[in-house]
Formats: structure tokens, sequence, C-alpha cells
């Protein structure tokens, strides 16, 4: 940002956090920072990094902070809590919740602290943990714009920076985030669905994915995504399912708090839960997938090179 960047303070070293941060400490901000996990922080503070006891700690000794949790429920602690953010920030200091989350918890805090000129935004992010890790992710910017641009250093330092945008006022990154994975969530249901009937009805996998590519159907998640499982079995661990679920239940408050029946998205989310309950909380995010694996009794996969030849 200048010749001497602000001190950032990260609450949250999961397996986005820890990304993000290793990727600000390259960048040459000084952090503080804490996590329910004290091993967690062990990188990073045998590069430099301050450990701090609270979330409180953490805003004191900081020039900004940023929260990256689990849920709302892990926000609105982190920050109202007892040794939460807001017993420690400065007036007029800033606030960034990257987590998946709802406005209402932010809305809050704004309320509260009316008299105290905090600058807060909500910039949730896309790209998984392999984007953490690369400092590749997207990043939606919802507050001022001054605040944005004023931030932009810090947010390119985990972020790809042309895909770093600002998509309005408060509140309105956490929309575009949880609509983002409600979409990508609904790709999956149906690619499984379609991919399950047309092997089961005899189309070779592979032709029938190039013919979905090739067709006005095509979409990033049959071209791309999809491979992960189709290749190398891989559901995305590094996601839980758990938290999957967590995000499709918010998509559709969301949806209901603003008036707008979504009949598709609970569908969705009713496959997502079955598979939660087939496979477990921390199953990968993609093993809704599985579902339709188990009912046509095969591992949809595409042949090596190796099988082709012989």
């Amino acid at each position: 940002m200048t010749a001497q960047n602000p001190t950032v303070g990260f609450i949250g070293l999961g397996s986005m956090g820890s990304g993000m941060t290793r990727n600000l400490q390259k960048a040459g901000f000084p952090l503080v920072v804490t996590d329910l996990r004290p091993e967690a922080a062990a990188e990073l503070i045998a590069g430099g990094a301050r450990w701090a006891e609270s979330a409180a700690a953490v805003a004191r000794e900081s020039d900004l902070v940023i929260t990256m949790l689990p849920t709302p429920r892990h926000v609105d602690d982190a920050v109202n809590g007892q040794n939460g953010v807001l017993a420690g920030i400065a007036d007029g200091g800033t606030w960034i919740d990257m987590s998946t989350s709802v406005p209402e918890v932010a809305n809050a805090v704004r309320v509260a602290t009316a008299g105290r000129g905090l600058r807060i935004l909500d910039a949730p992010v896309s790209g998984m943990s392999l984007g953490a890790a690369t400092g590749t992710l997207q990043i939606f910017v919802g507050g001022e714009a001054e605040d944005v641009e004023r931030l932009r250093p810090v947010f390119e330092a985990m972020g790809d920076p042309d895909r770093i945008l600002h998509v309005g006022g408060h509140g309105a990154g956490y929309a575009v985030k949880l609509m983002i994975n409600q979409l990508w969530f609904s790709h999956l249901v149906a690619t499984a669905e379609v991919l399950a009937v047309g092997v089961k009805a005899g189309v070779d996998l592979a032709v029938l994915r190039d013919s979905l590519v090739a067709s006005p159907a095509n979409s990033n998640f049959v071209q791309n995504d999809v491979l992960s499982i189709l290749e190398n079995g891989d559901y995305d661990e590094g996601f839980a399912l758990a938290l999957a679920c967590k995000d499709l239940g918010l998509s559709i408050d969301l949806a209901r708090s603003v008036g707008v029946p979504v009949e598709l998205s609970s569908l969705v989310d009713q496959v997502f839960r079955r598979g939660r309950a087939q496979y477990g909380d921390r199953a990968g995010e993609m093993a809704p997938f599985k579902l339709y694996e188990d009912l046509i009794g095969t591992p949809l996969r595409l042949a090596t090179a190796d099988e082709v030849v012989r």
C-alpha cells in the first residue's frame, strides 16, 4: 500500500485463512493472528507474525481486521463477544469480513457502533483452498468505493487483481457469493443426474461429456470442475460438505428474506443434505455427486490413456 504496509489482523486460520495469511505475509504485510488452534499459526509466527490471545487483542494491535470464519454465528462471536473485535478496535478502524455469511451480523454492528466511525466491508471469496494458497481468489467486495480502493492492495495480496470486484454497497458481497455458490451447487446436481442417466442408458461417459461440452448446455462445471471427479475421484475434501450445506441454507434464507421462491434451490439443498447424511460432515463438498454413482452402481470415471490403449 505504501512504503510501510499497515498491520493486518486476521481471525480464522482454517483451510482458507491459512493460505490467505501466507500470501499477505509474502506481500510484506505485518500480521497479528488468532485462531481456536494455536498450532495453525506456527508457520506464520516463524515468518514474523504475532500471535494474539483474543479477537480483541488482534484488533488492538492491528490497523485493520479481517475475519474468515465458518458461519455467521462464528463471525458474531468473534466480533461481538466479550473479547471480540469491537472490544479492541479503535474508533475509525476497519473491519473486513471475508467469510461466506449474511448481511445481518455486519448490519447489526453498523447500528451498534454508529458513533464510532468504523469502516466495515464484506468481501467473501471464491476459488476454494487452492485459490487461497496460490493467491488467485476472486473477491466480491461490498462497501463504500473509497474504502475498496484504499484496501485494494490488501485484496490483491490474496486474490487475482483482475477478479477483485466492487459489487455494490454493504451486503452486496455476501449476496453475490451466496448466489455463485447456489448456482455452482445446482450445476453439480444437474451434471451428476445427466451423466448418471446417460451412462445408465448405454452412452460412453467420455462421449457423453464431450457432447455436452460441444453443446449449448455446456458450463464451466461440465467442462472443468467435474474433471476432479471423473479423472481423479476427488470430491474436494478441502471444503467440507457440512459447510456446503451451511452455504445452501444461507442462500435459501436470503431468498426468503427478499420474498423470492426458490423451489429448485430447495431441491438442490435436499440432495446435499442427503449426501451429508450418507457420507458425513467431513466428506468433500462434491460428495453429493456420489449419490448418483451409488444409484447406478458404478463410479463415473473417464478411462486413462493406458486403459484406452489396452
